[in-house]
């Protein structure tokens, strides 16, 4: 039923404003323009996520099956020849130490003339110890032996007068034999006092603590007042001309590798300093205890060298053919070295592998690789084995 057509025009002006509040609202006053407007761009927006949907759905080419894999960079490292090299950790010593004590009865020191640090040369006074008493001793085998002259003069002037006198016949052969005797008892007696005070004199000389060889003082062990004898420890350590070693231990093959006479870069431990050597004695024997043996290395004087401190050794074990790999392509893990190798199908296999010297090119492999294979060069880390990857050849 349609109500508007009951409503008369007569039914007055108060039915005919009502009617055209209502007709005059909201919907009535939003403009048509900007009802096609949104409508619009809603079915425009509606178009392009359609397009964009079946996009994403197209399938790849047949012939782009590797567009998802990653890209490595190999390369083929070859063989060259590496100057090996041993790397051993050791202590500095003096080559040929001289503990230098008390050679004869001792005494108190009264004077030390050298500290550690100090160059001696041969013969020169270390230390001197009191002799006061031995000089007193000396003196008097001295008269002694003055004693023993005046006896033997009187013997001799007794028997000259004896020879004189037997050709008369008033002194008989016999006491001209008792007299010679009494001489010769008396110039053994003047020999014997002179022999005894040498050796007083010579004992005296042995107070004055001496240096067996020119070296450089390593240790001082005495001070004046000191009681020193011949039970008493060394009173000072020289280094034979000042000549210092290194006493590297190395296992026992790479001690098979070495020769006398093959040079090493020693640099003691705390310090940038190199010291050039060279391996003077290798060890004959093996410790059982820990496998190792020591390799004697010779270096000239340096302050630099101090006895008893670390340091560590680079001996030249010779040159050997190996592959160098940079130190990015080499890998480890609890089971050892490994490096990724790419294969003709494009997957990555893990390669164990043992490494050699560390040179200024990389890293030498001696054990794993024959140096024509296609090697990661980065990111071996992010990789697994088996994984298809994409390798680039590294751009020289």
């Amino acid at each position: 039923m349609n109500y508007e057509t009951t409503i008369s025009a007569d039914a007055g002006d108060g039915v005919t404003a009502d009617y055209a509040a209502a007709r005059s609202g909201p919907a009535a006053a939003v403009p048509r323009w900007l009802i096609f407007g949104v409508g619009g761009l809603f079915v425009l927006l509606l178009a392009i996520g359609a397009f964009f949907a079946f996009a994403g759905r197209q399938p790849a080419p047949a012939s782009d099956n590797n567009s998802q894999a990653a890209t490595v960079t190999v390369v083929t490292p070859g063989r060259t020849m590496v100057a090996g090299e041993i790397e051993a950790p050791g202590t500095l010593a003096a080559r040929r130490p001289m503990p230098v004590g008390i050679a004869g009865e001792g005494g108190q020191v009264v004077r030390v003339t050298v500290d550690a640090g100090d160059w001696v040369r041969q013969g020169q006074v270390l230390a001197v110890i009191d002799r006061s008493v031995q000089v007193q001793q000396a003196a008097a085998q001295a008269a002694q032996i003055d004693v023993a002259r005046a006896d033997a003069n009187l013997a001799q002037a007794n028997l000259d007068r004896a020879l004189q006198l037997v050709a008369r016949g008033f002194v008989s052969k016999a006491d001209v034999d008792r007299l010679t005797a009494t001489r010769d008892a008396a110039v053994a007696r003047v020999k014997v006092a002179e022999a005894q005070l040498r050796e007083l004199r010579a004992r005296n000389q042995r107070l004055d603590v001496l240096a067996p060889a020119s070296g450089y003082v390593l240790a001082r062990n005495v001070e004046p007042g000191q009681t020193v004898g011949a039970g008493s420890q060394a009173l000072f350590t020289i280094a034979s001309g000042g000549e210092m070693e290194m006493l590297a231990r190395v296992s026992e093959e790479q001690l098979a590798k070495l020769a006398v006479g093959t040079s090493a870069a020693v640099v003691p431990a705390g310090s940038d300093q190199r010291f050039t050597g060279q391996v003077w004695q290798l060890a004959p024997t093996i410790d059982q205890t820990t496998r190792q043996g020591t390799v004697r290395i010779a270096l000239d004087f340096s302050p630099g060298l101090r006895p008893g401190g670390f340091a560590t050794a680079r001996i030249n074990s010779g040159s050997f053919s190996a592959t160098v790999l940079p130190e990015s392509a080499v890998l480890a893990d609890a089971k050892g070295s490994f490096v990724y190798v790419v294969g003709a199908d494009k997957k990555t296999e893990r390669r164990a592998v043992k490494t050699g010297a560390v040179t200024p090119n990389g890293i030498a492999i001696t054990e794993g690789l024959n140096g024509s294979e296609r090697v990661v060069l980065r990111a071996g880390g992010f990789l697994n084995p088996g994984e298809t990857v994409n390798p680039q050849p590294l751009q020289k």
